[in-house]
C-alpha cells in the first residue's frame, strides 16, 4: 500500500500542512484516547453513572435516566445560555441545535441564532473537544428537559446547570471509584491495537526520541498501558521500553505553558517520588515536568517536536500556540465517517448531479424572470423572439421541473445528512460546508487520522504533503 493509496482510506494519515517525518526528531504522545482507545460506549456509560450518583447526593431526580451515546458527538457547542447544543459550520453559524433532548424547528432555530456566531473565547460556549464529553452532555441535555419541567431542585438556570454536572464529573474522577472499575476489569473498556508498538518501533529505532505525556497518574497508566501493549512485545520487554521519555500526572495544558517542578518515580510499585533537578533521564518515569523541560533534555525545540493527542484544545492547540510544536490529531470516529462516506457514495455522486440540475434550471428561470421584468417596465433591451406570455409559459415549465427536482433530493439530502449520527451527521462536516469541528482541526493539526498504528502506513521519514486548497474562484474542469 502507497503513502498516496493510504490518504483516501478510513486508516489513512490526512496533511493540512506539509509535514516532513524525516526532519522530526522527537514524538510525544497522550495516552487516553490516543496510544490507548477506550470503548466510548462502555467507559462513558460507566462515567454517566457515576455522575448520577454524584447528582443524586443533591436529590437531584436522575435515577431514571438512562445513557444514550447517540445523543452527542465530539464536536458539538453547548450553549449554556439558552440549554441548547448545536452544530455550527467553520464560520460559527448555527446550523442544527437540540433544547434539552428535542430538536429545535427552523423558526425555533432562526430566532434563537440568527444574530448570534458561536465564539469559542465566549464563555457562552463549551466545545465538546473529545470523547470524554459525550457523558457529560448527555446527561447535561437530559436535565434541561427536567429544569424546563420545574424538577431539579436547587439549579437557577442553563448554567448552574452546566457547572454542576461538570463538577459532578470531575467529583467522580477525584475519588477514583471509576478509574479502579476500570482497572478491575480493562479487557471491558479498553480496545486493543497490537499493531501501536510496532509504529513506535518504528519510529523510535528510526532515530526519534519517543514520549509518553500523560495527564493520567502513574497508578492507572501503568496498569492501563501493560495490558494495552505488553501482549504484543516480546519477552521480557514491557511497555516501558517503548519510550524514551515517560511523563505521567503531567497537568496539560499547563505543561506546555508553566515551569512545573518535575518529580522522579524512584519506586513503581509504592508511588514514591523524589524532586528532579537537570536534564530527563531515558528510562525513567517523571510525574509532572513541563515542556520546556522536555526541549533543555533532548536538545530540540519547535518544529523537531511532533505532539500526538485527541483532545483539540489540551493537546494540539495550546502545544502549536505557545511551543510551535507539530501536532496530530487523533480521531477515532473518522474510520468510521470515511466508511459511511464510501456506502453512501453512489447516492452522493447522485445527489450531486441532481444539484447540478437543479442549479442550471434556476439560473436559466432567473434570467428569464430578469427578462419579464425588463418587458412589464418597458426598459432595457427587447428580447428576440421572445414575448411576455411565452417567457411566463417557460418559467412556470422550469418552476415545476424545478420543484420536481427537489423531490428527488430532498430524501438524499437528508439521508447524507444522518451519516455517522442520526441526530446529527457526519462529524467534519454540516451540510455542504465543514463543521466547527474541521475548522479547528484544520486549524490546529498539521496532520489527523483515526489512530496512531496508521503511522505503519507512513515511514518515519515521509514527507507528508497538504493538498492544494479550492478556492470558489478557481477554474472547474469538466469532461467535454
Amino acid at each position: 500500500m502507497t503513502e498516496k493509496e493510504c490518504t483516501h482510506l478510513p486508516r489513512g494519515m490526512f496533511c493540512n500542512r506539509t509535514l516532513n517525518l524525516g526532519a522530526v526528531r522527537a514524538i510525544g504522545y497522550d495516552m487516553d484516547y490516543t496510544l490507548i482507545h477506550y470503548r466510548m460506549q462502555s467507559w462513558e456509560e460507566c462515567a454517566y453513572r457515576y455522575i448520577k450518583e454524584e447528582l443524586s447526593r443533591d436529590r437531584w431526580p436522575v435515577e431514571h435516566l438512562v445513557f444514550d451515546s447517540d445523543l452527542v458527538t465530539r464536536g458539538l457547542v453547548i450553549d449554556i445560555e439558552l440549554g441548547n447544543v448545536v452544530k455550527a459550520n467553520r464560520f460559527g453559524y448555527v446550523k442544527r441545535a437540540y433544547h434539552g433532548t428535542r430538536p429545535l424547528d427552523f423558526e425555533g432555530q432562526r430566532r434563537s441564532y440568527q444574530r448570534v456566531l458561536v465564539d469559542l473565547s465566549e464563555g457562552r460556549w463549551h466545545f465538546l473537544n473529545t470523547l470524554f464529553s459525550i457523558s457529560e452532555a448527555c446527561l447535561f441535555m437530559q436535565l434541561v428537559d427536567l429544569l424546563d419541567e420545574g424538577r431539579v431542585p436547587g439549579a437557577i438556570g442553563y448554567e448552574d446547570l452546566f457547572r454542576r454536572v461538570r463538577r459532578a464529573a470531575d467529583e467522580a474522577h477525584m475519588e477514583g471509584r471509576l478509574k479502579s472499575e476500570i482497572i478491575a476489569d480493562p479487557g471491558r473498556f479498553i480496545q486493543p491495537d497490537g499493531d501501536i508498538p510496532l509504529a513506535l518501533l518504528d519510529q523510535k529505532n528510526a532515530g526519534k526520541k519517543v514520549m509518553i505525556i500523560s495527564n493520567s497518574e502513574l497508578s492507572y497508566a501503568a496498569p492501563m498501558l501493560s495490558y494495552a501493549f505488553d501482549p504484543f512485545l516480546p519477552k521480557p520487554n514491557t511497555w516501558r521500553d517503548l519510550f524514551d521519555i515517560i511523563i505521567v500526572g503531567a497537568r496539560k495544558p499547563g505543561f506546555f505553558s508553566n515551569k512545573m517542578p518535575a518529580f522522579e518515580v524512584v519506586d513503581v510499585e509504592r508511588g514514591l517520588l523524589r524532586e528532579h533537578r537537570g536534564p530527563l533521564k531515558p528510562g525513567s518515569i517523571y510525574m509532572g515536568a513541563n515542556a520546556m523541560l522536555i526541549e533543555e533534555s533532548l536538545g530540540l525545540n519547535g518544529e523537531e517536536i511532533l505532539y500526538v493527542g485527541d483532545h483539540i484544545f489540551t493537546d494540539v492547540n495550546v502545544s502549536k500556540n505557545i511551543l510551535r510544536w507539530r501536532t496530530a490529531l487523533v480521531l477515532r470516529e473518522l474510520e468510521d465517517e470515511i466508511a459511511a462516506m464510501e456506502r453512501f457514495q453512489p447516492q452522493q455522486t447522485e445527489l450531486e448531479n441532481l444539484m447540478e440540475t437543479k442549479a442550471e434550471m434556476e439560473a436559466r428561470y432567473c434570467e428569464l424572470r430578469l427578462i419579464a421584468q425588463r418587458i412589464q417596465k418597458h426598459y432595457g433591451p427587447a428580447p428576440v423572439g421572445m414575448d411576455l406570455p411565452e417567457i411566463q409559459r417557460k418559467l412556470a415549465e422550469l418552476h415545476a421541473k424545478i420543484v420536481q427536482i427537489d423531490q428527488q433530493i430532498a430524501p438524499l439530502a437528508q439521508a447524507a445528512s444522518q451519516l455517522l449520527n442520526s441526530h446529527w451527521g457526519p462529524l467534519m462536516r454540516t451540510g455542504v460546508d465543514k463543521s466547527h469541528l474541521a475548522r479547528q482541526v484544520e486549524r490546529y493539526a498539521d496532520i489527523y487520522t483515526s489512530r496512531v498504528s496508521n503511522f505503519l502506513y507512513v515511514s518515519p521519514f515521509a514527507f507528508l504533503r497538504s493538498s492544494r486548497g479550492n478556492l470558489p474562484h478557481d477554474p472547474v474542469c469538466r469532461p467535454r
